[in-house]
């Protein structure tokens, strides 16, 4: 039979006698993480169930057997914490504070790994959009607000023909830095740009 004990902030300790050996499993849970560690000590055959101890820096298990009571401590603060180390000589229990120890089935085994994330759907194609007085398409890339239009992607017109044919009032941007220029400029006044 295995035993359990809480030992609070999502820790536990569990125990089991296999044999000669205890196991001990401390393991520790917290937000989305699991993790789980054991350890084998030759005590003997139990006697008894097996006893746990509150104490300054640790938990203090007594372990009885025909041999005699046998101790591990569990380190539980300071640099050492989680170090689980078994104990030559019977410690003073005065001032340990007894813990609940439970039976249960059998300790638990390794977390079961999390499932993989599925993978992302591809996005769909941004849809033309219109707010108020303003318009925003891809392909090319648009956007008119009241009398002035931006466009980016679109093959630049080479002929005349094309500018002159632009309505009055709309403004164009330079395709290098966004600064307005004029239909008849052929450099850009802020970068200077080749714009034709």
């Amino acid at each position: 039979m295995a035993y359990g004990c809480e030992l609070g902030m999502g820790r536990w300790v569990y125990l089991e006698n296999e044999g000669m050996q205890t196991v001990v499993t401390v393991a520790s849970s917290s937000l989305g993480q699991q993790q789980q560690s054991n350890s084998c000590f030759q005590t003997g055959s139990w006697t008894a169930p097996p006893q746990l101890f509150q104490i300054a820096d640790g938990v203090l298990i007594q372990i009885a057997t025909a041999e005699g009571d046998r101790f591990i401590q569990l380190q539980l603060s300071g640099r050492h914490a989680g170090r689980l180390s078994a104990i030559a000589s019977p410690p003073n229990l005065h001032n340990a504070q007894p813990l609940t120890v439970q039976p249960i089935a059998s300790p638990p085994t390794a977390a079961t790994p999390m499932q993989p994330m599925q993978p992302m759907q591809p996005m769909q194609p941004m849809q033309p959009m219109q707010m108020g007085d303003m318009q925003m398409s891809l392909n090319p890339m648009e956007m008119r607000m009241g009398n002035m239009e931006m466009r980016m992607g679109s093959p630049s017109s080479t002929n005349s023909s094309a500018s002159t044919s632009e309505s009055p009032g709309v403004r164009r941007f330079c395709s290098q830095c966004g600064a307005a220029i004029e239909p008849d400029d052929r450099f850009c006044a802020s970068c200077g740009h080749q714009l034709r």
